[in-house]
């Protein structure tokens, strides 16, 4: 397997990879003329094959998700392009929209043809504006370009595509309280079923994919499916973007085929800061179970990360040194997850809160041991209980933290708040596994 593997990112460097000349001086849009000669079923047929599965966290095949919309419903379809990137440490969505957003569009296209889609939206973050600038220049060139409107290419497709800006509520990066917050409600989770396939954006028929999801089709359509399936392990097809950041030499995206290991990665990256050594990291955002040292060659990809105890996610590496306090940084994530919870369900909304006071009493050294095996208790039951997986993203961390550091926990009560704190007299060294 080759270490890399660019495809989305191979032309970033270039000063104009991100204008309409710039993308069709590499192909772009050919990929879209040939969906577009091909009969709908066939393109779904093809990505379905290809084993593209969902780059936004949970990896659900792309293909399948798109064959559940119901066909000869004579109801209006819609594609819906989820660019709500919100979790913590993810950071590849932004960098793909700024330097290659034709890649998108031009996806966006190739699926809407093959739901039979004649309107899509694409739901970015508010906070972004220069990336929302990017994508609406990109927009405006395509429909200029006969590439969006009607009529595409002469092809006798019609596709209005909608940039819908949010507010910046991490709730909405969850497909069903995206589609309430386009629509103009509250941004909350739905209640499933209905399912989106059946009932979504405005009670119709609709598919809701990743921003890397839909960008990567093209190069698929473009390529065939065995260039793709030649990427990648058995069960996790094909090129992936991973984002590195905190402790590392050289962070950023590395574009990879699935499968390849944390410790390729930081061979390509640099390696962990000069003088320091790796303590924990997350393989997919703050919402997954944390890993250590031990689990460097664990494959990244969706059957591998699973088999270790934590998820791929959206492949968001943050990486940290012995310096970091585990207990402070767990209670970060807490409070943003108690922050960003909308409060519909009980679990959530009760435990998150209860999360961050008892977080914030281990972190000042107050309390008892007993008081971990309380957070367990308190983790367990918000987790899989709410309606969404917010809780389960505000308990991960928790867990997996007390599991492979409870002596760090203890060390806190024991010195009476932070052994790391630099007015402590001694630095808690050793990052005590339980």
């Amino acid at each position: 397997m080759s270490k890399l593997a660019p495809v989305l990112s191979a032309h970033w460097d270039e000063a104009d990879s991100f204008t309409l000349a710039g993308y069709k001086r590499h192909g772009g849009y050919n990929a879209a003329m040939k969906a577009l000669a091909m009969a709908p079923d066939e393109v779904i047929a093809l990505v379905k094959d290809s084993g593209l599965r969902g780059r936004g966290g949970a990896g659900f095949p792309t293909g399948t998700k798109w064959s559940f919309i119901p066909q000869g419903d004579n109801k209006e379809h819609y594609l819906v392009v989820n660019a709500d990137e919100s979790e913590p440490g993810t950071c590849k969505d932004m960098p793909l929209l700024m330097a290659n957003p034709h890649s998108l569009i031009e996806g966006m296209i190739i699926a809407s043809y093959a739901i039979r889609a004649s309107y899509a939206f694409i739901y970015i973050r508010g906070e972004v504006v220069h990336v929302v600038r990017r994508v609406q220049q990109a927009i405006a060139d395509a429909y200029q370009a006969g590439l969006l409107g009607t009529n595409i290419g002469g092809k006798g497709f019609d596709l209005e595509l909608v940039l819908h800006i949010g507010a910046g509520a991490y709730i909405c990066g969850e497909e069903t309280a995206l589609l309430d917050s386009l629509e103009g409600f509250r941004g909350q989770p739905r209640l499933r079923p209905p399912f989106p396939a059946i009932a979504g954006l405005y009670a119709r028929p609709t598919v809701v994919n990743n921003v890397e999801s839909i960008a990567s089709v093209p190069a698929i359509i473009e390529y065939g499916n065995e260039w793709f399936q030649s990427m990648g392990t058995e069960k996790s097809k094909g090129f992936t973007l991973y984002s590195l950041s905190g402790h590392v030499t050289n962070p950023g995206q590395i574009e990879a085929p699935l499968g390849i290991t944390l410790r390729e990665l930081l061979e390509l990256s640099g390696g962990i800061r000069a003088g320091h050594t790796l303590k924990f990291w997350t393989p997919g955002g703050s919402s997954t179970p944390l890993f250590t040292a031990e689990h460097l060659d664990v494959p990244l990809d969706y059957e591998g990360v699973s088999a270790a105890g934590s998820m791929l996610g959206t492949k968001a590496l943050q990486i940290f040194d012995e310096t970091t306090c585990v207990v402070r940084a767990v209670l970060r994530w807490t409070e943003f997850y108690k922050h960003e919870s909308c409060g519909k369900c009980t679990p959530c909304r009760e435990g998150t809160w209860w999360l961050v006071q008892m977080m914030r009493d281990l972190e000042a050294g107050k309390g008892t041991p007993a008081d971990l095996d309380k957070l367990i208790d308190i983790t367990n039951n918000i987790a899989g209980r709410s309606f969404c997986a917010l809780a389960d993203g505000a308990a991960s961390p928790i867990i997996s933290s007390i599991k492979y550091f409870r002596a760090e926990y203890e060390a806190h009560l024991t010195h009476g708040g932070c052994p790391f704190d630099p007015i402590a007299s001694t630095l808690f060294a050793t990052a005590g596994r339980a």
